[in-house]
């Protein structure tokens, strides 16, 4: 068999051209539908794209705006809160006030009646002084209530009612001032200083024509006692191995013995013209002072000592150190002149006394009057 190899060149050629057309056009075909699909897929996802950070724009606006309203609402929550909290704050402050009014009015109407407590009430066991009720009483009683008890001194025809301490230092004290809560008003005329004044479970001044007939007594002798309270609540006394006064024509002279104690002798004081160990009574109405024409208190001139102590009586000379009848209330507010007990110091100064006692109880020993 013969072949025509010239033929076979020939024929080949013409069977690729045709195959490599047709591969063109189905290419050109799908790159056209390619091309048809992207035009197709163009607009919408610009749209999406669009749609979507539109979206998160409104989402991000809404969010702050959420946010500003609540910041908003909150500040004016607690702006609320706060107004209503200071209404609430006065309204308590009004009402603790207005209590407080309320109990001190209580409280002095409570003194101008003289109610007193049943253990206050007096307990009618008789006796010269407090010191003699408590020898008589503990023959029967191993225990002696402090107490209202009456009294009667001898060669006395006064027959009075009196606080008796029978727990403090073996008992049988007498109290004849006591200065604690500044309900009592000290602020008194010379009459008021004779009689006496003032509850006896409480703040009072025994009076001077009482104390004068108590230490007066034949063959006794009396010990005078002073206790002391500071605001910080520390604690001191003074104490006198003898006390007595003169009578009244003598305008109740102090006599004083021997100091002994933890607060000073402010009686005597410093300086001897200061003394007020036998200066007569003193008051706003009644002056002893020795202020001739004027005194120096504090630097300054003053014509009365009492005056210049909101008119309360005490033993003057020329002011002096002490005054146990000033006020006890707080001395950083108080604008009353204090209690004075300037011998009582602390780094230097003295210290502000909250409540003071003055007491007498019969020693053993002669009569030194």
């Amino acid at each position: 068999m013969t072949v025509d190899i010239n033929s076979a060149a020939l024929d080949e050629p013409v069977t690729f051209a045709g195959d490599f057309e047709d591969a063109s056009a189905q290419n050109q075909k799908e790159e056209s539908v390619r091309n048809v699909d992207r035009e197709k897929c163009t607009v919408p996802c610009e749209m999406a794209a669009k749609l979507m950070q539109d979206e998160k724009h409104s989402w991000c606006s809404n969010l702050q705006h959420a946010m500003t309203t609540y910041t908003r609402s909150t500040r004016k929550l607690i702006r609320d809160l706060i107004d209503e909290q200071q209404k609430t704050l006065e309204f308590l402050s009004n009402q603790v006030m207005e209590l407080t009014t309320k109990v001190h009015s209580l409280s002095l109407d409570v003194q101008r009646s003289n109610t007193e407590m049943f253990s206050m009430k007096p307990m009618h066991a008789h006796g010269r002084d407090c010191s003699d009720i408590k020898e008589t009483l503990e023959a029967v009683s191993p225990k002696i209530p402090s107490g209202v008890y009456i009294i009667q001194p001898e060669n006395s025809e006064l027959l009075f009612e009196v606080f008796c301490e029978m727990d403090y230092m073996e008992g049988g004290w007498t109290v004849i001032q006591r200065r604690t809560d500044g309900l009592t008003d000290f602020k008194r005329a010379w009459s008021n200083y004779l009689d006496g004044f003032g509850p006896l479970p409480g703040e009072h001044w025994l009076g001077l024509r009482k104390v004068h007939s108590i230490v007066s007594q034949k063959n006794t002798r009396f010990k005078l006692h002073i206790s002391f309270v500071s605001q910080d609540d520390s604690i001191a006394y003074a104490s006198y191995d003898n006390f007595w006064l003169e009578d009244e024509s003598k305008f109740f002279v102090i006599h004083l013995g021997r100091y002994a104690g933890s607060a000073g002798d402010a009686f005597r004081g410093y300086e001897q013209e200061q003394n007020q160990d036998t200066a007569p009574f003193s008051t706003s109405d009644v002056d002893n002072d020795g202020c001739i024409p004027f005194c120096t208190f504090d630097g300054k001139a003053v014509e009365s000592c009492s005056v210049k102590h909101n008119n309360t009586g005490w033993w003057f000379n020329q002011c002096g150190r002490a005054n146990l009848n000033g006020s006890p209330l707080d001395q950083d507010r108080s604008t009353q002149p204090h209690i004075h007990w300037d011998t009582w110091t602390k780094n230097g100064e003295p210290v502000s006394i909250k409540s003071v006692t003055m007491k007498i109880r019969r020693v053993e020993g002669s009569n030194l009057k």
